[in-house]
C-alpha cells in the first residue's frame, strides 16, 4: 500500500527543486545562494532522519513505495522503495552534502558549484531508491554530470584531464549497461508479453532469462565495477581524486563509489542469483587483489590526497569480497562497510582540505612535524586514520571483520589474503601521519593555526559516528540483516547455491 505522504519522492526532489531555487538567485549574493544551498540540503536531511525513525526494522522487503505510470506504453514507472540495504546509503547522502556544503567554500562561481552539489545529491538519492530499471539507469547517468563539472571547474592543475578520464570511463560502463538492460527488458517481453521495467517483477521471473543471465549479469557487472571502482578499472579513481575539489573528493568517496557496489546488491544478486554465484569467485579474486594492490600503491604515494584516494580502492575491494561471499556475515559487512568508508575517508578529506588550507600543499615532505602547530587537527585525524583501518572501537572495524568472518566461511583462502590488506592499510596510514605529523617542524609548519570553531562543528557529526558505530553497531545492523537474509533466501532459491553455517563451536 502506498504511503499517504510520498517520503521518498520528496527525498529525492527536495536537493532538486533547491538547484533551482538557487538558480533564481542572482550570482550577485553569493552569501544568500550558499545560505538556500545549505538550507535545502539540511532539509533533505531532516527528511532522510524521519525516514529512519519510521523505518520498521522488523520488515525486510521494500518499504515507504510509492509507484506512478510514468510512460506507460513501455512499462516505465516512477517507482521507488527502500529497504534495510538501501536505508543507510540514503541517510548517509543525507548526512554528507550538508557537511560538504559547510566545510568548503569555492574560491569562484557559487552558483553553479551550489547547484551542481544540489543535483549530484537527487541524483544518487535516485539511485538509492529506484525499484524501476529505467528509472535507475537514468540516475546512475545523471550522477555523472554534476560531478563530472565540478571537478573540471573547481579542481586543481590536471582538472580538465581527470574530469574527462572519469566520464570516459563511467560511460563507457554505462554503454555495458543499457544493452543488458534492454536485452533483459526484451527476453521478458518475449516470454510474457509484457513490456516491464518493474525490478522486482524482474526480479521474481528468473525462468525468462534462461542462458543469458550470465552474459547480462556480465553487462551490468562492467557498469558497477567502474563506478566502485574494481581492480583493474580502477585508474580513473586516484586522478579525480587528486584534482577534484573537497567537495567533489568528498562527494566521490562518501556517496559516488557507493552507487558500483550498491548496484551489485540490489541488481546483481537480485536479479541475477544464479549468475552471481557463478561470477562469485571471480568478484571475490578482483575484490581481494583490489585490496592488497590498492594498499600497497597507496604505501608509495608521496601526495597525501592520492594516498586516501587509493586507500579506497582497497576498502571498496572489501566490500565487493563480502557481497560475493554469499553469507549473511559477508554481505552484511560489505554493507557497512560502505557506510563506514563513507564517513571514515569523508572525514580524512575534510581534514586534508583543511590542511590544504593552512600549507597549500598535499606533499608529505611540506608536511612535516604538523602535530607541534595544530595538536588538535592531528588528533581528530588521527581517530579518522585508526578509524579507516579499522581499529577495535572505531567504526572501521565492524563492517572488515564481518567482511572477514562472512568470507572466511564460504571461501576460506580469499579471507586469508584479504587479512594481508588489513595490515598493509595500517603501514600506509601509520607511515602517512608519521611523515605529516611527527618530527621537528620546519619555519612554514611552525605557526599555522588550529582547528576553528566552524571546522570543528562541520567534522564532529563524522567522528560521532566513527565511535558511535565502533562501539554500538546494533542499531544499524539490525536494519541491514533482515533485507540482506531475503535477499540471500532469494539467491538460493533461484540457483544450486546453499550458504554455509557460521559454528563458533571447536572441531570440524
Amino acid at each position: 500500500m502506498e504511503p499517504s505522504f510520498p517520503l521518498l519522492t520528496a527525498i529525492i526532489a527536495t536537493p532538486a527543486i533547491g538547484a533551482l531555487v538557487v538558480l533564481l538567485i542572482s550570482k550577485r549574493y553569493p552569501g544568500i545562494i550558499r545560505l538556500v544551498g545549505f538550507a535545502f540540503s539540511i532539509a533533505t536531511l531532516a527528511l532522510c532522519i524521519y525516514l529512519l525513525t519510521q523505518f520498521d526494522q522488523s520488515d525486510p522487503g521494500f518499504q515507504f513505495v510509492s509507484r506512478h505510470v510514468w510512460i506507460e506504453p513501455f512499462g516505465i514507472s516512477w517507482y521507488v522503495g527502500v529497504d534495510g540495504i538501501s536505508l543507510f546509503m540514503v541517510v548517509l547522502t543525507g548526512l554528507m552534502f550538508p557537511i560538504l556544503m559547510a566545510g568548503s567554500d569555492p574560491v569562484k562561481q557559487e552558483k553553479p558549484y551550489t547547484v551542481w552539489l544540489l543535483l549530484s545529491e537527487a541524483s544518487a538519492l535516485g539511485v538509492f531508491l529506484a525499484l524501476d530499471l529505467f528509472l535507475f539507469f537514468v540516475f546512475f547517468e545523471l550522477t555523472i554530470i554534476p560531478l563530472y563539472f565540478l571537478i573540471a571547474g573547481w579542481g586543481y592543475k590536471r582538472r580538465l584531464y581527470a574530469a574527462t578520464k572519469f566520464i570516459l570511463y563511467t560511460l563507457f560502463g554505462s554503454a555495458f549497461m543499457l544493452v543488458g538492460l534492454i536485452a533483459l527488458v526484451a527476453l521478458n517481453a518475449r516470454a510474457t508479453g509484457v513490456v516491464s521495467f518493474d525490478m522486482v517483477a524482474l526480479a521474481e521471473s528468473q525462468n525468462v532469462i534462461g542462458n543469458a543471465g550470465r552474459w547480462i549479469f556480465l553487462a551490468f557487472g562492467i557498469a558497477f565495477a567502474v563506478k566502485t571502482p574494481l581492480f583493474p578499472v580502477h585508474t580513473w579513481l586516484p586522478d579525480a581524486h587528486t584534482e577534484a575539489p573537497t567537495a567533489g573528493s568528498v562527494d566521490l568517496a562518501a556517496v559516488m563509489l557507493k552507487l558500483g557496489s550498491y548496484g551489485m546488491v540490489r541488481f546483481g544478486l537480485y536479479l541475477f542469483p544464479e549468475a552471481s554465484v557463478f561470477f562469485a569467485p571471480l568478484m571475490m579474486t578482483l575484490g581481494t587483489v583490489g585490496i592488497v594492490y590498492g594498499g600497497v600503491v597507496a604505501a608509495m604515494q608521496h601526495n597525501i590526497k592520492r594516498l586516501v584516494a587509493y586507500s579506497s580502492v582497497a576498502h571498496m575491494g572489501f566490500v565487493v569480497l563480502g557481497i560475493f561471499a554469499l553469507t549473511t556475515q559477508g554481505l552484511t559487512g560489505g554493507v557497512l562497510v560502505m557506510v563506514n568508508h563513507g564517513i571514515t575517508t569523508g572525514a580524512l578529506f575534510i581534514l586534508l582540505h583543511y590542511l590544504y588550507e593552512r600549507r597549500h600543499s598535499y606533499e608529505m615532505a611540506d608536511l612535516k612535524g604538523l602535530q607541534t602547530s595544530i595538536p588538535i587537527i592531528a588528533g581528530v585525524f588521527t581517530v579518522s586514520m585508526l578509524a579507516s583501518i579499522g581499529v577495535p572501537g572505531l567504526n572501521g572495524f565492524v563492517g572488515e571483520f564481518l567482511v572477514l568472518v562472512g568470507t572466511f566461511v564460504s571461501a576460506r583462502w580469499w579471507a586469508v589474503v584479504a587479512v594481508v590488506g588489513v595490515i598493509v592499510a595500517a603501514v600506509y596510514m601509520l607511515w602517512a601521519y608519521q611523515r605529516v605529523f611527527h618530527g621537528e617542524p620546519d619555519e612554514a609548519n611552525r605557526n599555522l593555526p588550529d582547528l576553528k570553531l566552524k571546522e570543528g562543528l562541520v567534522i564532529a557529526p563524522l567522528v560521532a559516528l566513527m565511535v558511535f558505530i565502533g562501539l554500538y553497531p546494533k542499531p544499524v545492523l539490525d536494519r541491514i540483516e533482515p533485507s540482506v537474509k531475503k535477499l540471500l533466501e532469494h539467491v538460493e532459491l533461484n540457483s544450486d547455491y546453499r550458504q554455509p553455517e557460521v559454528s563458533l563451536k571447536g572441531g570440524d
